[in-house]
């Protein structure tokens, strides 16, 4: 793959992103909740960067087969790198605010919408069918070691220069990578793009892929658990922050703070690792099923201890089943799903999954508001102790589909 130079420059640009949107995932609730010491506007940060996924996915990715991609992906880039160098800006000049924070989030995750699913088109065009697996492989262990590296460096960075000026790199990092985008030479498209008039049947195709997934029951139930899982992490992650200085006592400018992240990504680097060696007569009911009884024990432990060692360990233990969850339940999907279905079928099923993120962080921001981060916790916890009895009672615990 590495012999292909646009590949390279597009590999490239990803993994300085992904290094820049890891040092905004610290960074920036860590800023907000500096700023206003509050809860529900720290959750509501990070509900930023999905909700405007749930609000103009499926509009985005019809839009973004219809137009020129490489257009699309720079301008996203170009706006957020514009977004995230205002905050720097206006804290030298002392007119920053927790709401403009909030707003820039919110900016961030939609430019992301835009260049995710323009990028998703472009990569097949830039490689070739044929090569798909192997490129999504170098980009997905690209990511996931960013991910472990670069929560522990912002960790640093926050604690050097404070967040806001440390979310100047992640305005820097989108500035290089649509460089490099900029230098890949061949197209983004394998056919010219034709801008067409909206197409009555978009509502019938949805309605189709809704209609597969409601009426198989593996996939519904995946599809239930996957909303339930989402809420809780959204419940969990969006609180990190809250939880390390007022659960643990970690101040926000020590270095210490990126530990919580680093946990939270290492889970979900042995979670991913973990679920293609499970044997491959466990069936996909199974597998999900025993992740999800396990999430609600070490919740209620991250949920009631003081102890740092004992609460990373547990955070670690359950992004390991969060993830654990998302993967199986995305390859039981490609499996069964037929091939003229499949992005119809995928991105419902996301968006349902992922509509359950920013609930579940508003609601624990409001909790942690009006109480305390243990209790929101605990809610986190029932939300997942919910999850798991759903997955008893659903046709995953009959399932005898092997998970490969």
């Amino acid at each position: 793959m590495f012999r292909d130079r646009s590949f390279r420059l597009f590999f490239t640009a990803r993994t300085i992103a992904v290094a820049g949107a890891a040092v905004t995932g610290v960074a920036m609730p860590i800023l907000v909740f500096d700023i206003s010491r509050s809860p529900f506007l720290t959750s509501l940060a990070a509900a930023g960067t999905v909700l405007p996924y749930l609000v103009f996915g499926l509009f985005a990715g019809a839009v973004a087969d219809r137009v020129n991609r490489r257009t699309v992906i720079l301008c996203a880039q170009a706006v957020a790198a514009l977004a995230l160098a205002s905050i720097p800006a206006a804290q030298a000049l002392g007119v920053l605010t927790a709401w403009h924070a909030v707003g820039v989030s919110m900016c961030i995750g939609t430019c992301f919408v835009w260049f995710d699913a323009a990028a998703f088109g472009a990569l097949p065009a830039l490689v070739g069918r044929q090569r798909i697996p192997a490129a999504n492989s170098a980009l997905w262990t690209s990511s996931t070691l960013v991910d472990v590296a670069f929560p522990a460096i912002a960790g640093v960075l926050v604690a050097s220069i404070g967040p806001a000026y440390a979310l100047g790199a992640d305005a820097l990092a989108y500035v290089l990578a649509g460089l490099a985008m900029a230098s890949i030479g061949a197209s983004f498209s394998s056919t010219p793009a034709v801008p067409k008039k909206s197409e009555p049947g978009i509502a019938r195709d949805i309605r189709e892929g809704l209609s597969f997934l409601w009426q198989s029951p593996l996939l519904r139930a995946l599809t239930g658990v996957g909303f339930v899982n989402s809420l809780t992490q959204g419940a969990v992650t969006a609180l990190l922050v809250v939880y390390a200085t007022e659960g643990l006592g970690i101040s926000t400018s020590s270095p210490m703070i990126g530990a919580v992240w680093t946990a939270v990504s290492v889970g979900g680097v042995v979670g991913a690792v973990l679920l293609p060696r499970l044997p491959a007569q466990w069936p996909v009911g199974a597998i999900t099923v025993g992740a999800l009884t396990i999430a609600p024990v070490v919740l209620f432990v991250v949920a009631t201890t003081s102890n740092t060692a004992a609460a990373i360990t547990a955070l670690t233990v359950y992004s390991g089943c969060a993830t654990v969850t998302i993967l199986n339940g995305i390859g039981a999907r490609q499996r069964l799903t037929p091939d003229r279905l499949q992005g119809r079928v995928n991105t419902t099923a996301r968006m349902v999954a992922w509509g359950g993120s920013p609930v579940g962080a508003l609601i624990a921001g409001a909790i942690a508001g009006r109480w305390d981060i243990g209790t929101a916790y605990l809610v986190a916890c029932s939300f997942a102790l919910v999850g798991a009895l759903f997955a008893w009672v659903s046709a995953l615990r009959t399932d005898p589909c092997p998970h490969r």
